[in-house]
């Protein structure tokens, strides 16, 4: 089974906790497009669900297969979102990101009832840090921010490049208009502390650490698809 089969086998799980006439959160990244296809060919044949996507690019995936959307102003409570991550660690904490929506994935995720996340194996990890840790920040002032980001990450021992992300050759913009600051922090032994000292700068709009979010993960490898709950 290649990567792309485990992710198709983990959106097919995700898809049976989706229930008709739901309010539905879709993420963004290479799964969650995986379950945006699933999930078009059972709207398709008749399945109703109401849809907030986490970034213009799962809007128009969305738009193209059919799949009815909503603005979050329209639909403020949500039932469930599904979404994808970069890292999944044993208690469920997150960080997402890779693919610059992690200000509207966090939105969007907090505004549901539930979280569930799917990844292939790969991201399953036993301590978060391996994958960079993405941070979005304001335009105005970056040089101030970053300073601020390597002293709170120094407070707590941390230490790594912080890398401007790049797309195209040129700085890459969020879809509110932000920067993204990629921490290559290494092992985060303590999410949480990181996660308040980046609250603190001002200059952070938001960051990839998702904690007490996801109410389950579904994980597939090449023997299938297993769900874990949060160890907490």
């Amino acid at each position: 089974m290649d990567a792309r089969e485990m992710k198709i086998k983990a959106a097919e799980a995700a898809l049976a906790h989706v229930e008709y006439g739901m309010r539905l959160g879709i993420g963004t990244g290479s799964t969650a497009e995986e379950f945006v296809r699933l999930l078009a060919e059972k709207v398709a044949s008749g399945f109703k669900v109401e849809g907030v996507p986490t970034s213009e690019r799962t809007a128009r995936l969305c738009l193209e297969l059919g799949v009815a959307l909503k603005s979050l102003d329209e639909l403020p409570e949500l039932d469930l979102t599904i979404d994808g991550a970069d890292e999944v660690d044993s208690d469920l904490t997150l960080i997402k990101g890779g693919g610059g929506a992690l200000l509207r994935e966090k939105i969007v995720a907090a505004a549901s009832q539930r979280m569930i996340v799917i990844a292939d194996e790969s991201k399953l990890v036993a301590t978060l840090g391996a994958f960079a840790l993405p941070i979005e920040v304001n335009p105005f002032g970056l040089v101030s921010t970053r300073m601020a980001i390597e002293k709170k990450a120094s407070k707590l021992g941390l230490g790594g490049s912080l890398t401007l992300r790049q797309a195209g050759g040129e700085d890459f913009m969020t879809d509110g208009g932000h920067y993204i600051i990629d921490a290559s922090f290494g092992r985060i032994p303590d999410a949480e502390a990181l996660s308040n000292e980046l609250n603190s700068i001002p200059g952070v709009v938001e960051h990839g650490l998702f904690l007490k979010m996801a109410a389950l993960a579904i994980i597939a490898g090449p023997a299938g698809a297993r769900t874990l709950r949060a160890n907490r």
